[in-house]
């Protein structure tokens, strides 16, 4: 069976052909293998749409082209990335266009690891992943190049320009390629963490991880090349890269990419009447919230809310909600404005997704549902030991089911995961990839859960998001679906302030509604009615905004150094 899953270096040779006669050389080796890039379907796509962007139309087939010619720049200049021990890592800044997956594709097709930048990074942070990923080129689109040259002439780096709009000519001949790939061991793409909790790890996963991650999305959403999404996340984590690219370009569907979120721009997708509109969206939760906001202030007639309601039930099939969890009230908001319940679902850059509401059937509020096809989660409480780490399994399952073990029900503990898409190490960090895991082989994500009412439910990051205080563990996220039910509370972050007497106390940062007030006394009151005593926020600190991601999370350690400082 292992030897089905290596595929040795000179095995596989790609075949850049005219565009008219767009092949791969038969048989292909790995073409059929599920775990080959996805680079390797379009040919069989053709002519299909694959991308549509503010350039126009741009077919599978143009784009394995033009990814064909730029593998060939890379090569190059740094000789064969895929003959080295180690491959070379490509860094690329693009836009949320084409150009973004010719370079993803380029990269692989040459043999190297592909690393995404996104522009909104200050540069220092993108120095730091430059640095530590030990990137040997970068390449740039060219609206962009202006910016990340001088900081890859500083670090000695070489630099590629890609050109702004599709350079391919179909008459050209593009020549052979030999992209030489062990698919079992060779890493594919590394994605740095948000560094919510920490500096930022650069997440290697190999090809067969990110395969892993797509099928097991593909089958368990069930998408065909019939879909079309419209792509508004930014395209250097997990959520925006492979369940909203990659995945529709695995099965030959249409990917309509904005460059930037807009809430107008989304609306008007839409509530577009075109046949080849979108039939899925997938955002995180602040872009629901935005999109709600621009509703309530533009959309007030009732007859254009009927509009809105009809088209977006006729449309769809599919709407999704992650990265961060999800505020109840949102969830509820949205359904009354769309028809739609929200799929909530929990994943992570080390493991792409691992659980998931159902596509059919009942969506509970708050859970993020089950394991995903191929994933085992466990729930386990770690056990003291002179020697190391033990665990007492409170709850393992996979698609399958779970079992709860006897006198264990509705415990809490950490969600460890494993399976084929869980990534391969953090890049360069022994230590701190060996520390990831238990000794059993289980990814440890540093998130606290349940199995109740037959689901998961994340109650928050172990050391930021789990409040103990006073002999109770409490929930951060727990509160925050709680206050975000208070007609004047529009945001809100929770935290664990230091307590001398308590440990912790709840204080909850809340940014209100225009024109709103609150006082703390007047939240006591209120809470006393939904919430546990000892859950009801000791301290309230009102902020006109709560910093943000990209992602829509927060870094509570800062909110706690800014507001609690040693």
């Amino acid at each position: 069976m292992a030897g089905g899953y290596r595929l040795l270096l000179s095995q596989l040779r790609l075949h850049c052909l005219r565009p008219h006669s767009c092949s791969l050389h038969t048989p292909v080796p790995g073409h059929a293998q599920p775990w080959a890039p996805v680079f390797c379907k379009a040919p069989a796509f053709g002519n299909r749409t694959a991308l549509v962007d503010h350039h126009g139309q741009h077919s599978y087939q143009e784009l394995y082209f033009r990814s064909c010619a730029l593998s060939k720049e890379i090569t190059r200049l740094l000789g064969n990335p895929s003959n080295d021990v180690l491959p070379e890592r490509v860094s690329f800044l693009c836009p949320n266009d084409s150009s973004y997956v010719v370079c993803q594709w380029a990269a692989w097709m040459s043999g190297a690891i592909a690393v995404p930048l996104i522009k909104s990074h200050p540069l220092p942070e993108l120095e730091y992943i430059l640095q530590d990923s030990q990137s040997a080129l970068v390449m740039a689109e060219a609206g962009y190049a202006d910016f990340i040259n001088p900081l890859a002439q500083k670090l000695g780096i070489a630099k590629l320009t890609v050109p702004s709009s599709p350079n391919w000519n179909q008459t050209s001949k593009v020549e052979d390629i030999n992209v030489d790939l062990d698919w079992k061991e060779r890493g594919a793409m590394i994605i740095y963490t948000s560094g919510t909790t920490g500096k930022p790890k650069g997440v290697l996963s190999t090809h067969s991880n990110l395969s892993a991650m797509i099928t097991a999305l593909v089958e368990e959403w069930s998408w065909t090349k019939a879909d079309c999404i419209l792509h508004v996340l930014p395209l250097n984590h997990v959520h925006g890269v492979v369940n909203k690219l990659l995945c529709p370009l695995w099965v030959g569907a249409s990917c309509i990419m904005l460059p930037k979120f807009s809430p107008e721009k989304v609306w008007q997708h839409f509530l577009s009447t075109e046949a080849s509109s979108i039939n899925l969206f997938m955002a995180v939760p602040t872009i629901y919230s935005k999109l709600i906001d621009y509703y309530d202030c533009h959309f007030t007639k009732p007859s254009i809310q009927d509009f809105v309601r009809t088209m977006c039930q006729r449309k769809f099939r599919l709407m999704v909600s992650g990265s961060s969890a999800l505020p109840v009230p949102v969830l509820e908001r949205w359904r009354e404005i769309t028809g739609h319940t929200l799929l909530e679902r929990y994943g992570m850059t080390e493991i792409g997704m691992g659980l998931t509401n159902p596509l059919n059937g009942p969506r509970v509020p708050g859970s993020v549902g089950n394991p995903l096809p191929g994933v085992e989660v466990r729930i386990a409480a770690e056990v003291p030991h002179n020697e190391g780490r033990s665990y007492t399994i409170l709850a393992q399952g996979d698609v399958f089911g779970t079992k709860v073990s006897p006198g264990l029900e509705d415990r809490e503990g950490e969600l460890q995961v494993r399976g084929p898409a869980v990534f391969r190490e953090y890049w360069n960090k022994p230590k701190e990839t060996r520390d990831a895991f238990t000794p059993d082989g289980w990814f440890r994500t540093g998130d606290t859960a349940v199995y109740k009412d037959s689901s998961y439910w994340i109650l928050g990051r172990t050391s930021v998001d789990i409040i103990k205080s006073g002999g109770y563990k409490i929930s951060a996220l727990d509160v925050e679906r709680h206050l975000l039910a208070h007609p004047s509370i529009t945001d809100v972050a929770v935290i664990g302030a230091p307590d001398m007497k308590w440990g912790q106390r709840v204080a909850a940062i809340v940014k209100l509604r225009d024109g709103h007030t609150l006082s703390l006394n007047e939240l006591k009151q209120w809470a006393r009615a939904v919430m546990d005593p000892y859950c009801i926020p000791a301290e309230l600190i009102q902020v006109e905004e709560i910093p943000r991601n990209q992602m829509g999370k927060i870094n509570k350690k800062q909110l706690l150094a800014h507001f609690y400082p040693q």
